[in-house]
């Protein structure tokens, strides 16, 4: 079956994601906040937003296990956007050549309900998505398989016709074991052009 539609991953596919970013006032020295983000508001411990744990509650028990951190603890909550710098470069070029093209495009991203809420009215790239399943509305995250098959419903489309792109290797293995066509990207968006030329989507 022929490439007939894009999926894409949000953070670091189409929009860079860096914790530290938080911090980038709080925290001045480089080697200290990357010390903190490596300790105390980890990548793995921010995982719980997208899986739908609000932000009250993480601030919470993570204050609780670091009280002398409490104050740079509730940053991650009322300074998330930093966090978010700018979009990657090239992929929204992309995503705009596709759409005159009139190719359908979607995305699946591991993302938190209120993070997403701050987010999503700052990038209006993703007003080309037709549809977007997003990791804590669902109570699924990749690279579980379920939020795979739920978007293919979602998306009323064969994963064979599908091209989901994804920075994170778990994610790729997961939607190739499926049957989706896949590109693990890497930044290199010049790369990920020769794919959908390829595929004839561009």
């Amino acid at each position: 079956m022929s490439v007939e539609a894009v999926v894409w991953d949000i953070g670091r596919v189409l929009v860079q994601f860096d914790l530290s970013g938080i911090y980038a006032e709080a925290i001045p020295d480089r080697a200290e906040r990357a010390r903190f983000v490596s300790e105390v508001v980890t990548e793995d411990w921010h995982a719980q937003h997208d899986e739908g744990v609000p932000f009250a509650q993480m601030v919470a028990a993570r204050t609780a296990q670091f009280p002398q951190h409490a104050d740079l603890i509730a940053l991650y909550a009322s300074n998330w956007l930093a966090s978010l710098p700018g979009p990657v470069p090239g992929t929204h070029e992309l995503i705009e050549r596709l759409a005159a093209r009139q190719v359908p495009q979607y995305a699946i991203t591991n993302f938190g309900i209120e993070s997403w809420g701050l987010f999503r009215p700052t990038f209006p790239i993703l007003d080309h998505m037709g549809d977007i399943v997003i990791s804590a509305v669902e109570r699924l995250v990749k690279p579980d398989p379920a939020i795979f098959h739920l978007a293919a419903r979602r998306f009323g489309r064969a994963p064979e016709t599908m091209l989901f792109i994804d920075d994170n290797a778990a994610n790729i293995a997961t939607a190739r074991s499926l049957g989706w066509h896949v590109h693990h990207f890497v930044g290199d968006p010049d790369v990920l052009e020769q794919r959908m030329r390829a595929l004839g989507l561009l």
